[in-house]
């Protein structure tokens, strides 16, 4: 199989979504810290964990399971604005991005494979 094939564009715009998410994510610690008060004890491994977490699963996505982690992600994004109120709209923003990027991803995959199925089967005619 060609190396053309194996590529997912599902994975590849899933992965640049989580990894733009970690940057949020870890940047919204110490707005948390300054502006919502909220004490480093929780803020740190709060945001920085979120932050690692994103960057792992988007390193994790060749498996269907990294994907269902990637939606739970989606789900902590949001819920991060009980701590920084601003990461309601923000991880509102990621978790469009995110389910733009997985369905569309998905529908090129499918187009793709049918595409190479139909060269296939012009080639061995």
């Amino acid at each position: 199989m060609s190396d053309e094939r194996q590529k997912s564009p599902r994975r590849a715009m899933c992965a640049a979504v989580l990894s733009l998410e970690a940057i949020t994510v870890a940047l919204s610690t110490p707005v948390m810290i300054g502006i919502s008060d909220v004490r480093p004890a929780v803020a740190l491994p709060v945001g920085l964990g979120l932050a690692l977490a994103c960057l792992l699963v988007a390193g994790m996505l060749r498996r269907e399971s990294g994907y269902v982690i990637g939606h739970v992600l989606q789900v902590a994004a949001i819920a991060l604005g009980l701590l920084a109120p601003l990461m309601y709209f923000l991880g509102a923003v990621f978790a469009l991005l995110w389910g733009t990027g997985y369905g569309l991803g998905r529908k090129i995959e499918r187009e793709r494979a049918a595409a190479f199925a139909e060269y296939d089967r012009q080639q061995a005619s």
